[in-house]
């Protein structure tokens, strides 16, 4: 159903430090909101590895816990390369060997402290984002408890894993707000160098750990390092000499964003759960509109700082009423609204291909010229009342469309219930015009309303190579995986699923799917809590054997999250019998030609020689003729693999 768009900007905020307020606020019941949907999705049982699961035209091929310490901490995003799937973690990164996609096997765990520990792989080298305050150089778990420290690595970590089980640390870059996330980017007229987008979203560190570092506004220093994207340059041959080369700032001009109102469920519960915080001596503060109970992880340090200020080494009632006193104005700060536009991006998704890139930047979704690698430029903006926090993005393999993703609440609260509007914390789809503006056709959201326990919104994943269609995998934390295509921009289709209950009936566990991938055959999930999970797809009434085997004659070296490929099909029978298939189910051709197209080419694959030479290229030729109509462009695409064949 196509929705209204309402272009207004949003507010700056900070999903990491959202997300952990979110988690903080609660849930009071896994079964508040559960609709009246009959999907099998609905009401799953809660449990960390007996939960119940449903799935619909794929297949689990395994789940394999994480190994300790890895198994209490929080998995993130996954890269591969060769048959290696590597899965970023709080505490380090997995590498798991998925060559029998039955029983993955730890190649190595890596302990390494950090947060949020993205990872990319570009051939020998592996790329670690650190941002938060306790990541060490040295790896160590003693974290760092000095404010100012040169032991302390906020940035970019590069590793070379020639030998996986013996990565070696062959360089850092350090930056001014560290690495949420990154993104490489190898441009195909450089194969001595690659590049690396940083999206830092913490504070700025202070000059005298890292010189250079300003915290001030662009107005009151042009050097300001907020308001801006860093851009790392990788010698491949030496990485001991990546350095920041530039620092655009592609969010100039934009206006100031403000933000929807929350749900009335949300704001009354929200009163609910603080003014019981209030009441056994929690912190609470307000955010964005709503009295939200402070986490442990937030006022632990806090009290920590006031307590050494005061000259003790634990607080006193003193330290924690001046914190009472003062928590309210150290949150506004990290808000702020004082100054218009985004300041960063979260993700930046490449498309060398097309030499363009999503940025997904907070209250706006971006989309870049990336020609100059080294100087990527902002050709268009869009903004969308409905969004919340522009999370990642995804282009149609073509480049003619792009997906933005919205992670409302950072990820941390559950916005796939029953009451809530289906345009919130959902993809956006846009058609690109002319690489010069983004045109708004419609919204996808996980159909199967999820329960108040689950946190779940739109998040990563990437294109699945089907010929001829634009299908993607799709990860929705709780909400579990959705494939679903896209192929229109106005009418996307959810095709496949697999969801499982929540971690923990009352919604107190953050987990989920982070991302899911498909990577040369199967569909790679890094789950949040559980560890990793491996499926395939199984044909249905959306998708048929063909299309998922044509999928699989696309074969990667290696894959990065936000460094899309652009797919090639080989020509194949499987390739051609792909594309009879969906003229089929779309009734692009009339049954008894179906069948005779599916006739000739059977009798074309079990001749050889001159014999299927001709029989292929009368066959493309009986097509080139009866490319006409709405399916023309398929049935093109359809007689030019059969012309490749022939030629073969």
């Amino acid at each position: 159903m196509k929705r209204t768009f309402h272009p207004r900007p949003l507010r700056a905020r900070s999903a990491a430090a959202f997300a952990a307020l979110s988690l903080a606020l609660g849930v009071s019941s896994a079964a508040a909101a559960q609709g009246t949907s009959t999907d099998p999705r609905v009401g799953l049982r809660a449990g960390r590895y007996d939960a119940a699961q449903a799935i619909s035209s794929m297949r689990l091929l395994s789940t394999t816990p994480s190994p300790a310490p890895f198994n209490e901490n929080t998995n993130s995003d996954l890269a591969f390369s060769g048959k290696y799937a590597i899965q970023g973690n709080y505490g380090g990164w997995q590498i798991w060997d998925i060559s029998n996609p039955t029983r993955p096997v730890i190649a190595n765990a890596f302990v390494c402290p950090a947060s949020q520990s993205d990872v990319s792989v570009y051939k020998n080298l592996l790329f670690i984002s650190g941002e938060g305050l306790s990541g060490r150089l040295d790896c160590g778990t003693q974290g760092v408890q000095d404010t100012v420290s040169t032991d302390r690595l906020r940035g970019v970590r590069i590793f070379d894993i020639s030998d996986v089980t013996r990565p070696r640390n062959v360089g850092n870059v350090q930056t001014c707000r560290g690495s949420h996330t990154h993104t490489v980017v190898a441009p195909a007229g450089d194969p001595e160098n690659i590049y690396i987008y940083i999206s830092g979203s913490a504070g700025v560190r202070s000059p005298s750990e890292l010189a250079g570092c300003v915290g001030a506004s662009p107005e009151e220093n042009p050097n300001s390092s907020l308001f801006r994207i860093e851009v790392i340059k990788v010698p491949v041959a030496h990485p001991e000499r990546a350095a920041i080369v530039s620092s655009p700032r592609i969010f100039n001009d934009l206006p100031a964003p403000p933000s929807h109102r929350e749900a009335p469920e949300d704001v009354a519960r929200a009163a609910q759960t603080a003014a019981a915080a209030r009441a056994r001596g929690a912190y609470t503060v307000n955010v964005f509109g709503l009295e939200r109970v402070a986490p442990n992880q937030i006022i632990r340090p806090l009290l920590d700082s006031i307590a050494k200020t005061n000259g003790r080494t634990a607080a006193n009632a003193a330290d924690s009423a001046a914190l009472r006193g003062s928590l309210q104005g150290i949150v506004d700060k990290m808000f702020s609204e004082d100054r218009t536009g985004p300041t960063q991006c979260h993700d930046i998704t490449v498309y060398p291909a097309v030499n363009l890139a999503g940025g997904a930047c907070e209250g706006y979704g971006f989309l870049l010229d990336i020609t100059n690698p080294e100087a990527p430029v902002r050709i268009a903006a869009a903004a969308d009342s409905n969004f919340s926090y522009w999370h990642s993005a995804t282009f149609s393999n073509d480049g003619s469309k792009v997906l933005f993703s919205d992670e409302w609440g950072g990820g941390g609260q559950a916005k796939c219930r029953a009451t809530d509007r289906p345009e919130w914390g959902a993809d956006a789809i846009f058609t690109i015009n002319n690489r010069r503006d983004l045109r708004f056709q419609s919204y996808y959201k996980l159909p199967a309303p999820q329960g108040a326990g689950e946190n779940c919104v739109a998040h990563n994943g990437n294109l699945i190579p089907i010929p001829g269609r634009d299908v993607m995998v799709q990860a929705w934390y709780q909400g579990g995986l959705s494939v679903f295509d896209w192929t229109d921009p106005a009418k996307p289709t959810e095709i496949a699923y697999f969801d499982r209950g929540p971690m923990a009936e009352d919604g107190s566990s953050f987990g989920g799917s982070w991302s899911a991938y498909w990577y040369n055959g199967v569909i790679v999930s890094s789950e949040i809590g559980r560890g990793l999970d491996v499926l395939e797809l199984t044909p249905g009434a959306m998708l048929t054997q063909n299309e998922i085997d044509a999928a699989k004659t696309v074969r990667m070296e290696y894959l990065n999250p936000q460094g899309q490929p652009q797919y090639t099909w080989a020509p194949s029978f499987v390739v051609a019998r792909a594309y009879v298939d969906q003229l089929e189910r779309g009734n692009g051709m009339p049954a008894a030609r179906v069948t005779s197209v599916r006739q000739a080419l059977a009798n074309a694959e079990r001749a050889s020689g001159a014999a299927r030479r001709t029989a292929l290229t009368t066959l493309a030729t009986q097509l080139d003729g009866q490319a006409t109509g709405a399916h023309a462009a398929k049935v093109r695409m359809l007689a030019g693999t059969v012309r490749d064949l022939a030629r073969r």
